[in-house]
């Protein structure tokens, strides 16, 4: 008899069947989104046939048959819900609405989570009420295990509302029983004529429901709508900050960050903001915030997405936290009267010494010629003044120094001719200073001027695209000092510059050029005659004239108009201060027999320091002295 022999095909083929089975088994199977969602479903459906079941029992007199599927319900909500099984008895659908004259709250029995959060005294940029919370743009839930093995959400279960009186104050319990004496609650106390509603939670009688194994999670969702004109700016404005051990700090564009100790949380939509506060800081606190489009110029309801996941901590196995919300205006004059919050911070008035010229300069000018006018345009113009009449001192020094620097001009040039070359660079560099020091001239009298205003210049940026007084405020032809003037619509978009033309950044950009074409001849007065080996500053200068508008067109031209228009004034106010100075103020006679009086001064004795650079130059012009020498030889 043959001995049957080893197909090695057929083994091949049982291998690859076994692998074909394997692949089909794991990928049909379900991720755990699609668990989590089955697993809604099949709690939403029992507590669906739940309330079906009671209304038959209402309408139909056959109730022996009825309370029989009744309990068949009951079973089976308490099979998913356990002990949270009497919360399918409760109308998801029913609402409750908390209000003052700022804020209507609507909050929805499902989760107990605000449903609606609506701000009355403003309007979007299409003349709707900004609703900060509609169309189940937000979430508000606590994930937690139960002893059972239950893992149960929070926005999935129905609480009972009562809403009761505090005095003046509103005040609505939300309550997620889990029998007699056990349950979670939401507590929301809104006051008359504030923007932040007192908000705890805490649970009672469930220590011994709580899986302590499993850790209890806050998570709170928003996706912010689109409110202002501009998406762009307001893309660049919504973010998400947080305060942790004592610092403020923020995400940028598409950010995960996970921090301890966090005391709160805002959801910053540019103008308006959602924050949640904790008197207990968030032992670890995981933030996220996405950009939904990469293009920040299409145009949607969205700008961006946000996250919070924050375990909350168990004290003798129950949950006790007081909290607040915020939902209102970011505006920095009323989040600063939320004392010892910092979420002022949320109002970004730039960092470092920008951020204190606007808190402690400009913030009280703008609120003071406020009370002056109501017409925000003047209110820029007044202060764009103010500004530069601040200013004008420094202005006046850099032209005294350019007059002073025009005087000893030639005699800077003969020393170029005296001593050409490279090899007498140095040399040259100290008989340049040594003329300056007697005439009393420093190169950096001029530089330092315009290094000073630059603080300005920057605070200013950061001031106006945060200041919630210009928003849809209007002025000449501008619908919305805190976007943009478009006066022309293309209906085509060209990249970088947008698909409309604004008034105010092409006016700023005129300025600017009759601005820099004088200040040129001030700078080619200031600077010392071209030296061989040196780039041609005068070149530099001429390109700067015609850079700078065509940058300031195209940069500003969807930024807010209020920017644009207080360069344009700004620009406009220093053309003026510069003109009278050179005409009516500044006397080159007088300075240039001042030089003369001081050129025939002793020298007045040296610092340290101008010792050694003195002492290090002519070291250095020894050394080229022999290195000439040796060559020679």
């Amino acid at each position: 008899m043959e001995q049957k022999k080893t197909d090695i095909n057929s083994i091949i083929g049982f291998i690859l069947l076994g692998a074909i089975a394997l692949w089909w088994v794991y990928s049909t199977q379900p991720t755990p989104e699609e668990l989590e969602k089955q697993k809604t479903e099949r709690i939403q459906d029992s507590i669906n046939k739940v309330q079906q079941q009671k209304k038959s029992i209402r309408t139909n007199q056959a109730a022996p048959i009825q309370v029989v599927s009744d309990s068949i319900a009951q079973l089976a909500a308490k099979n998913e819900l356990g002990l949270f099984a009497n919360s399918s008895f409760v109308n998801s659908n029913e609402t409750t609405v908390i209000e003052n004259n700022l804020l209507k709250l609507t909050i929805l029995n499902k989760g107990g989570q605000i449903k609606e959060a609506l701000l009355k005294n403003f309007n979007t940029y299409d003349s709707l009420p900004v609703r900060i919370i509609k169309d189940n743009n937000a979430s508000f839930n606590i994930n937690f295990g139960t002893t059972d093995n239950r893992i149960l959400n929070t926005k999935d279960l129905n609480f009972t509302p009562t809403l009761s009186q505090n005095g003046e104050n509103q005040v609505l319990s939300m309550k997620l029983m889990a029998g007699s004496g056990k349950f979670l609650e939401y507590r929301y106390e809104i006051k008359p004529n504030d923007h932040m509603i007192d908000f705890s939670i805490r649970s009672q009688g469930l220590s011994n429901v709580f899986n302590t194994s499993h850790p209890v999670n806050l998570e709170w969702d928003l996706t912010a709508f689109r409110n202002e004109k501009s998406i762009k700016s307001e893309n660049m404005y919504t973010e998400l900050y947080y305060k942790t051990e004592g610092k403020v700090e923020y995400l940028s564009q598409d950010d995960n960050e996970t921090e301890k100790g966090v005391n709160w949380v805002a959801f910053k939509q540019h103008f308006f903001s959602s924050i949640l506060l904790s008197d207990d800081a968030f032992k670890s606190a995981n933030m996220v915030s996405e950009t939904l489009f990469e293009d920040v110029e299409t145009d949607s309801v969205y700008t961006k997405n946000f996250k919070l996941n924050a375990p909350l901590e168990l004290k003798s196995g129950e949950l006790n936290y007081t909290m607040k919300w915020y939902y209102g205006p970011t505006d920095y004059k009323l989040l600063k009267t939320y004392k010892e919050t910092d979420i002022e911070e949320v109002a970004d008035m730039g960092w470092g010494i920008f951020g204190w010229i606007n808190k402690f300069a400009f913030v009280y000018i703008f609120a003071f010629l406020s009370t002056l006018t109501t017409n925000y345009g003047l209110i820029i113009i007044l202060m764009t003044i103010a500004v530069r009449i601040l200013m004008s001192p420094l202005v006046y020094k850099s032209y005294v120094s350019s007059a002073k620097m025009k005087v000893i001009r030639p005699e800077m040039e003969e020393i170029n001719k005296k001593y050409p070359g490279k090899d007498n660079a140095m040399k040259r560099q100290q008989e340049t200073m040594a003329i300056q020091r007697k005439a009393g001239v420093s190169m950096l009298s001029g530089c330092i001027p315009a290094v000073l205003q630059m603080p300005v210049f920057f605070a200013l940026f950061r001031f106006f695209p945060s200041n919630i007084d210009l928003r849809q405020q209007s002025f000449l032809w501008a619908d919305d000092l805190s976007s943009y003037d478009n006066v022309i619509n293309l209906g085509f978009n060209i990249p970088f510059y947008g698909s409309h033309i604004s008034l105010f950044p092409i006016l700023a950009s005129i300025a600017i050029f009759f601005y820099m074409k004088m200040n040129q001849s001030q700078q080619a007065n200031m600077q010392a005659p071209q030296q061989e080996g040196m780039p041609d500053m005068q070149k530099m200068m001429k390109m700067m004239i015609y850079l700078s508008p065509v940058m300031m067109l195209i940069f500003f031209n969807q930024y807010a108009s209020s920017l644009s228009l207080y360069y344009f004034v700004s620009n406009l106010l220093t053309i003026v201060i510069m003109l009278v100075i050179k005409n009516y103020v500044i006397d080159e006679e007088k300075i240039h027999a001042l030089i003369e009086e001081n050129k025939k001064k002793p020298e007045k004795k040296k610092s340290g320091f101008r010792q050694r650079l003195d002492s290090a130059m002519k070291q250095a012009q020894t050394q080229q002295e022999t290195q000439k020498k040796g060559k020679k030889k």
